[in-house]
């Protein structure tokens, strides 16, 4: 299917609005600049929204031709940018230093500002769609701060749906998976006390050093001995410190933490339950204590199989049959979007954004990458998906 001329001749414009975005990042639930910039277009285009919703986030709804299916569907988009620098390798750079939009977000914001703009323009569809400018994804809360403020029942949604570009496939390809996307993303703290004093004097000291040491090392049997080796499951300690810098002093604590990804609600509580006794016990063992801090951060995305293979259907007449992967492996990242699929069914894909000509592009560089930039050439692709979906789901 081509892309329609007037969702093609807005690439530049939609372009510019993403560029200035990456110019002015901002991090979760401070997203001012962006949150204002889509206030002032929908305005301009005279479409109604709501702001507020989740603290920065905003709804913008807009009716078809008809309503009387008396059905609604909600699209969503993130605009939070990452806490990382970024390399100044294009020329609309971060201003803000230590900030930038790592993983594509300003894009996905433009693409739902076209897609606004389109539907607006052209309401070939029979119900309603709620267009969902989400906060604080990267950190997770965004969602639940949205659904805190009462988005579907404010906005109700039959279905709701996400995309996400994606440099580890070419342009023009598109990733469904019926099921499964994106796990559970859960974080851990584990504080050990014991008694520090000098090295030179070990027997006086609970040494808090060697008692990590054995905790992390047992946690690795989390995964390998304690669940069903085909269950997905990852547990990743990523730091860790203690010590006063002093080659001759044993400190009295020890603190470290990590990361647990899974996909089942039972396993992900039994990961937090044996983490938990590992470290008590051991520290215990040694006559220090544990004290464990487990936070759930972002909930699973899981694909409802129907919404899933309605997706698919609508990704393979946009970029045909051969260009859609439909059992796209799932991935041990997180993605906030999964709050909303606990309370509404939906789908959530992944767009190829990576050039295939330059393997040095900044588009092929990888998601929370310095050099990593959007590729705007998916813009009109990603509204022609959005357009279709909407017509396919609401038709008239």
């Amino acid at each position: 299917m081509p892309i329609r001329n007037s969702i093609q001749d807005m690439q530049e414009e939609l372009a510019g609005y993403r560029r200035e975005m990456h110019r002015h990042p901002q991090t979760a639930f401070e997203e001012s600049f962006a949150s204002d910039l889509v206030a002032e277009k929908l305005t301009l285009w005279g479409i109604p929204f709501e702001r507020g919703i989740g603290q920065t986030g905003i709804v913008a709804t807009i009716a078809g031709e008809k309503t009387g299916s008396g059905k609604s569907i909600g699209i969503r988009a993130d605009m939070d940018a990452l806490d990382i620098p970024e390399d100044e390798n294009k020329e609309w750079v971060s201003t803000i230093p230590g900030k930038m939009h790592g993983c594509g977000h300003d894009g996905h914001t433009s693409i739902l500002l076209g897609t606004a703009k389109y539907l607006h323009e052209n309401k070939n569809f029979n119900g309603v769609v709620h267009l969902i400018f989400q906060p604080a994804e990267e950190t997770g809360g965004g969602a639940k701060a949205m659904m805190a403020d009462g988005l579907f029942t404010r906005f109700p949604c039959d279905a709701v749906y996400a995309m996400h570009n994606w440099p580890y496939a070419p342009l023009g390809r598109i990733e469904v998976n019926p099921g499964p996307a994106m796990a559970h993303v859960d974080t851990f703290e584990i504080l050990i006390t014991g008694r520090g004093g000098h090295a030179s004097k070990p027997h006086t000291c609970v040494d808090p050093i060697v008692i990590a040491a054995q905790i992390i090392t047992a946690l690795q049997t989390v995964i390998s001995r304690t669940k069903d080796p085909f269950e997905p499951g990852v547990l990743s300690v990523t730091n860790i410190n203690g010590g006063t810098g002093a080659f001759n002093v044993t400190p009295d604590c020890v603190r470290f933490s990590g990361t647990v990804r899974t996909y089942s609600h039972s396993l992900r509580q039994k990961i937090e339950d044996r983490i938990t006794q590992i470290s008590e016990s051991i520290a215990a063992d040694f006559g220090a204590k544990a004290t464990c801090l487990y936070e759930h951060l972002i909930d699973a995305t899981i694909n409802d199989p129907a919404q899933a293979a309605f997706c698919i259907g609508v990704a393979e007449r946009v970029v045909g049959k051969d260009s859609v992967c439909r059992d796209a492996p799932p991935s041990m990242g997180g993605e906030d979007f999964g709050a909303f699929l606990e309370h509404c069914p939906g789908a959530y894909i992944k767009m190829g954004q990576a050039n295939p000509v330059s393997q040095e592009s900044p588009c092929n560089r990888g998601l929370h990458n310095p050099g990593y930039d959007f590729n705007d050439d998916l813009i009109p692709l990603a509204i022609e998906y959005w357009a279709s979906l909407v017509e396919e789901a609401l038709p008239l």
